[in-house]
This record gives structure tokens, C-alpha cells and sequence, in this order.
């Protein structure tokens, strides 16, 4: 049986792989503490969960959610985003439901690259990014993030060649897996220069809540989002931003999102759109609207239980000796290995989960700029994260 060639980029998935090793550790009678994936331990707020079961029993909500279907959702979507950040959106042409904002990373390309075209992609960045151009037969330029710049990418860096062939620039800040923020001059800049080479300019937005500034609960908490893309094109001439209701809301499992940006773009991904899938479940659009137009109060209880496991996980790797910088966002904390590891971090992770039952993600699987790193979910509660950092110290005694 032959397959198309475009599958041959997604054989390899170190996350495959790490899923096959936490399997043989449990076969093995391990206890598996898996800080491996960003899938949140938090529930969905009360008031959201009602509205979803409210919506079960009645017949009515069992249809197919044709596009016109859902106005509400959109309409409620553009008003959270105008209060939000400040920027005014059509609900109708430049609004979209997502099936999650992995849909829209994913599904994108088809509608902007031509077998060959370029796209300009964090490195290392979430897989799903990569995983739509493959699919769309383009070809990925790596940006890579350093340290030392802020893990922010040098666009002057992109050669020239590459530029002429480029179609699309994919962002995501606050970023996975580093945890970097990106100011919005950033932004402006990145703006400029996709304007200036006729490209489209994707910002996959996942974490604008959790954010971590201010460092206590009485000081102007909850913190002030992360800036949007839009803020920097805020007349939507080449950006989209996709924004999912799984981290600030705890609805990863619901699967729902949505996009916003340029109309013709919306209009370029609903084309694509319509013939993959009809839009979620009224249900769970019901409960989508309950929580963008409800008390806000779970985000901020979400943002301050993930500053907690920040700070609990992170003084805990201290104590271990192993000094990582304490993040100012997202749900990760992204640590460069220690010798011997620093040049595998597939191998450290593999028998880390083998030897102690601590599961993490690899930072090869993010892109080839994140060799030498790994990257821990903060899904436990403090003391669960404490005993896994002393099974991570007993681990690094062991391979001295």
C-alpha cells in the first residue's frame, strides 16, 4: 500500500515516542508523575459546565452548526476581544469558529502556500505548526530562538532566497515551549516586515491570560494580557490570531476556539473549513459564550494556581542544584539539561521516566533549536511537583 509523500515529515514524533516509554514504565510498575503534556488537571468553571449540560436534553442543539448558526458565538467573541484589547472586529467577515486554535495553525496553509512556498516558523515552536505546512507540501524556515535574544527570532536573519519564497510567518507568544513573552514593539516590527514582504502574519495567542506580572494577588491582579497581534495591525492588513478557550478557561477537552483577523483571510480558512468539518456542538458553544461574557473570576484563579506551581516546582529545582529561570508565563517551565544531557534530551527523558517515573517533553521534539533543553508541564499541585523534582534529583545523582 503507498501512501502520499507528504506524510513522510510527520513519521517522526519524539512525542510518540515518549508516550511508547511512559507505557513501558507504567508496564513496569512505575508511578508515572507525567509533566509531559500541557492537557490542564483544572476544571471548566461551574457556570460554564451548566450551561453545556442545559443544552443536552434539548433536541434542538443536536443539529449541524452551519456558519450562520453561529452569530451569537462570533458577535460575543468580537466583543470580548474589543473590551480585551481594544480592537474593533466585524463579527461577521472577521470572525471564525475553531475546533480548538490547532485547527486554524493546521489548516491555515492549505489555503496559503503552494507546493514549495516558504513559511517562517519558530524554532523550536508548538509541532502542530509545522505539522499544516507539511501537509500543505510547503517547505519550513526555521527561526531560531536563543536565549540571549529572548527567545525572540532575528528576522534580519531570514536570507533573502528564502524571503522571496516565503508566504506566511507563524508567531506564538506567550511562547510554547520556551515561555518567552513578546513585547509589543516586537510585534510592531514583525507587522512592518510582513508588510514589507507580502506575508501573511499568523499569531497562534493560546496563553494571553496566563501571565504572571504582577508577582502578588494584591498588586493590580489578574495581570494585564499579553499584547495581541492586532494591537500592531490594528487595521488587519496581514494578521490573524488564533485564540482557544482550553488554557485561560480549562475547556482543552471541548475543543473550542476561534479565529480573528484579516476578512480576507477568515474568508480564505472558512473556504477550507467548509469542507472538513461543520462547527462544535451548540452545547459547547453555549458554554463557550458563558465564559467569555461571565465572571472572570476562574481565569484569575487559573493564572494564580499556575503562578504557584511556578514557584513551588522552580525553588524546588533550585534546591536540587539545577538553576532555571522562573517564568513569566504560560503553563512550563523550560530548563537547559545539565551535563552529560545537554546534547540529548530525548535520551534524558526516555530514561528519566524509565528509572524514576517522571515523564517531560524533549526539546528536540519542539524544532532543532531546542536540543539540550526539556521542557515540564505544571499540571500537579505543588506537592506532587515537589516529590517529582526529588525523583528528578535522585535520577541526576544516579547518571553522575
Amino acid at each position: 500500500m503507498q501512501f502520499a509523500k507528504r506524510l513522510e515529515p510527520l513519521r517522526v514524533n519524539v512525542f510518540a515516542d515518549m508516550d511508547n516509554a511512559k507505557a513501558k514504565a507504567k508496564a513496569a510498575g512505575q508511578e508515572v508523575i507525567d509533566l509531559s503534556l500541557g492537557s490542564s488537571d483544572l476544571a471548566a468553571a461551574p457556570h460554564v459546565i451548566e450551561a453545556i449540560a442545559k443544552a443536552l436534553p434539548d433536541p434542538s442543539t443536536h443539529r449541524y452548526m452551519l456558519f450562520h448558526a453561529t452569530r451569537d458565538f462570533r458577535e460575543t467573541a468580537a466583543q470580548w476581544y474589543e473590551k480585551k484589547f481594544g480592537i474593533s472586529v466585524d463579527p461577521e467577515t472577521e470572525v471564525l469558529p475553531l475546533i480548538g486554535s490547532q485547527e486554524g495553525t493546521a489548516h491555515l496553509p492549505l489555503a496559503i502556500l503552494n507546493p514549495g512556498d516558504f513559511a517562517l516558523l519558530l524554532d523550536p515552536g508548538y509541532p502542530s505548526h509545522a505539522g499544516g505546512v507539511y501537509l500543505a507540501n510547503g517547505q519550513i524556515y526555521p527561526m531560531p530562538l536563543r536565549a540571549e535574544n529572548g527567545f525572540l527570532p532575528v528576522l534580519e536573519d531570514v536570507p533573502a532566497p528564502v524571503l522571496a519564497q516565503s508566504r506566511m510567518m507563524v508567531l506564538s507568544y506567550p511562547h510554547n515551549p520556551t515561555t518567552a513573552r513578546a513585547p509589543l514593539s516586537f510585534f510592531k516590527k514583525a507587522v512592518a516586515f510582513c508588510q514589507k514582504h507580502d506575508l501573511v502574519l499568523v499569531h497562534d495567542f493560546p496563553y494571553a491570560d496566563l501571565v504572571f506580572e504582577p508577582s502578588s494577588v494584591e498588586e493590580n491582579f489578574p495581570p494585564t494580557p499579553a499584547p495581541s497581534i492586532l494591537q500592531a495591525d490594528p487595521e488587519k492588513t496581514v494578521s490573524i490570531e488564533f485564540f482557544t478557550l482550553s488554557k485561560s478557561y480549562n475547556m482543552g477537552g471541548f475543543r473550542i476556539g476561534f479565529a480573528i483577523g484579516n476578512a480576507e483571510l477568515i474568508r480564505a480558512l472558512r473556504q477550507v473549513k467548509a469542507v472538513i468539518d461543520f462547527n462544535q456542538y451548540r452545547g459547547i458553544l453555549n458554554g463557550a459564550l458563558a465564559a467569555l461574557t461571565g465572571a472572570q473570576d476562574s481565569v484569575r484563579q487559573t493564572v494564580e494556581i499556575y503562578r504557584q506551581r511556578r514557584d513551588a516546582f522552580v525553588g524546588a529545582l533550585n534546591r536540587i542544584g539545577w538553576a532555571v529561570p522562573t517564568p513569566e508565563a504560560t503553563m512550563y517551565v523550560w530548563a537547559k539539561l545539565p551535563e552529560p544531557w545537554d546534547k540529548d534530551s530525548l535520551k534524558f527523558c526516555t530514561q528519566l521516566v524509565q528509572s524514576v517515573g517522571v515523564a517531560a517533553s524533549a526539546g528536540i521534539g519542539f524544532g532543532k533549536s531546542g536540543e539540550g533543553y526539556v521542557r515540564f508541564a505544571l499540571v500537579y499541585e505543588p506537592p506532587i511537583l515537589e516529590r517529582a523534582v526529588e525523583k528528578i534529583g535522585e535520577f541526576l545523582r544516579r547518571s553522575l
